[in-house]
């Protein structure tokens, strides 16, 4: 008996039109998108759009969410990619009930609309606190270099910036020699009439090249001159000592020779990523709540210290939530006086390492710095480690799902405004993302 098989007629007609809902799993994590967004407010969204008037009609800012989050989630981070998906991804056709944005206005409305994602990131974290997934016992603060939108190999060195800059100007000037020579035998040769104010291109594209130079070697020095400011100098000092019987080593205001800066966005740092050396990234900060580890606060730096970022991720959690957390937990990265004297004044336990983990001796504090001192003494106990220990499998944990598990390895945007944005988009859908599989075995 010949073997049969199912039934198979890839050109057979539906008699009724199908729903796209039913070709989904009930529990799938793009319905769960589309709840979570329709039930917040999107009235910050919606502002943008203005009153109605002549134009095309825009897409629903729900719809575009909807897809833009999912997106993210699931590791689709390209407006092109997301365009595409929305004619083959029978999830995205569900998000977007058969709309089809252009990749184009995909893209638009991601750049139009990033200062909005903090908000949206704010009320994600209210709703996974009102279903009890965020209770702010314990949150974790953890750091993560990740990689710009930038090349390191589109940087250069302050030292190197001044000598492209003499030889640029040496270039341009026997450039400029020989047109007018050029000039003169035209001139000679066919009169006076002729304009004679054309750049050649080669002198055009080295006059550019010194503009971009010249602007990155002013931004080098500018943040130079605020850095040595904030150290106490003033501009002239140089012809005094530093410390006692040390003169400076260079002027106020001049970057050290090795100081880079990058073309292609001037906001981002080079930094050590892991093992796979220096990069152009910003420094990416995030606060974990140890109940299902939902990230309650996020923030972007330009510095790859951590130490500035602790205060900020507490007062974020206060104003997204309410209140402090009862503990918190951080790295010897976010050590300082300052930071631990403030904890103890919004009445958070803390435990920060004051050493590096490694190693696992931490240096003898100045006994002047009295937060710090009860910090070293409190964390040489029993308690205090079982607590610090849950550091590793809080914090860390939501930077491999981001990077790893979404993809979201590097921004796609530039200038920190943006980036930080951008940041703060990932982390919701990433916050979506856990919500979705802790509510379906709830």
């Amino acid at each position: 008996m010949p073997r049969e098989f199912r039934r198979y007629e890839p050109d057979q007609t539906l008699l009724l039109p199908p729903s796209l809902r039913d070709w989904l799993p009930e529990d799938h994590l793009a319905f769960f998108i589309s709840d979570a967004i329709d039930a917040l407010d999107l009235s910050v969204f919606e502002a943008r759009y203005g009153d109605e008037g002549p134009g095309n009609q825009a897409f629903d800012p729900r719809m575009m969410l909807k897809v833009l989050v999912y997106a993210y989630a699931t590791g689709t981070f390209s407006s092109r990619k997301i365009a595409t998906k929305l004619h083959e991804d029978v999830a995205y056709r569900v998000l977007s009930a058969d709309n089809f944005p252009a990749h184009r206005t995909l893209s638009d409305f991601r750049q139009r609309h990033l200062s909005e994602f903090r908000e949206l990131f704010v009320q994600v974290v209210q709703t996974a606190q009102e279903v009890g997934l965020v209770k702010l016992g314990t949150v974790a603060v953890d750091g993560s270099k990740l990689k710009a939108n930038a090349s390191k190999h589109k940087a250069m060195s302050y030292r190197r910036m001044k000598e492209e800059e003499k030889r640029l100007r040496k270039e341009i000037r026997a450039l400029m020699a020989r047109a007018q020579k050029a000039d003169d035998q035209e001139d000679k040769r066919y009169g006076k009439n002729r304009r004679g104010d054309e750049l050649p291109a080669e002198l055009a594209r080295r006059e550019d090249r010194l503009r971009t130079i010249q602007a990155a070697r002013q931004r080098l020095e500018a943040r130079q001159r605020e850095a040595d400011r904030e150290q106490g100098r003033e501009s002239g000092d140089q012809d005094r000592t530093g410390k006692p019987g040390r003169p400076f080593k260079r002027a106020f205001g001049e970057p050290e020779a090795s100081a880079q800066e990058n073309f292609t966005d001037p906001d981002s740092r080079i930094m050590k990523q892991g093992s796979s050396g220096f990069e152009q990234c910003y420094n990416v900060q995030i606060a974990v709540d140890e109940t299902e580890q939902i990230i309650v606060a996020v923030g972007v730096t330009q510095s790859a210290s951590d130490v500035n970022e602790l205060v900020p991720l507490m007062d974020q959690i206060h104003q997204t939530t309410g209140t402090y957390p009862e503990k918190a937990l951080a790295d010897a990265g976010y050590r300082s006086e300052s930071n631990l004297k403030t904890l103890e004044d919004h009445d958070i336990e803390g435990f920060v390492a004051l050493g590096r983990e490694k190693s696992g001796v931490a240096p003898e504090p100045d006994p002047a710095n009295e937060a710090t001192c009860r910090m070293a003494q409190k964390m040489k106990t029993a308690r205090a480690q079982k607590h610090y220990r849950k550091r590793k499998y809080l914090g860390e944990p939501p930077f491999a799902w981001i990077k790893s598990v979404m993809g979201f390895d590097r921004f796609s945007v530039r200038g920190v405004d943006k980036v930080t944005s951008e940041w703060d988009l990932a982390c919701l859908a990433a916050n979506l993302k856990r919500m979705h599989g802790k509510l379906a075995w709830a």
